[in-house]
């Protein structure tokens, strides 16, 4: 029986993918943005609650990247 050794934890290119999923956020929200133009009612109502959801997530990526970047140049947080 061989045992699983855990993968070491390689945070190298996380603040690069999270700020990838940052700008991708953001492009879905500006793309929405655009279609609010042409929605009415329901499909409006939901397409600004989603971009209400989408900022929180950015939000959350920015804080992310900057905990990525502190752990990167060796830092610590207090």
């Amino acid at each position: 029986m061989s045992w699983n050794t855990p993968k070491p934890d390689d945070r190298s290119d996380n603040a690069k993918k999270l700020k990838e999923m940052k700008n991708n956020t953001v492009d879905n929200m500006e793309a929405a943005e655009e279609t609010m133009h042409f929605a009415d009612g329901k499909e409006l109502q939901e397409i600004k609650q989603k971009n209400a959801r989408r900022k929180e997530s950015i939000e959350g990526f920015q804080k992310e990247i900057e905990d990525e970047v502190v752990h990167q140049k060796g830092y610590t947080q207090n």
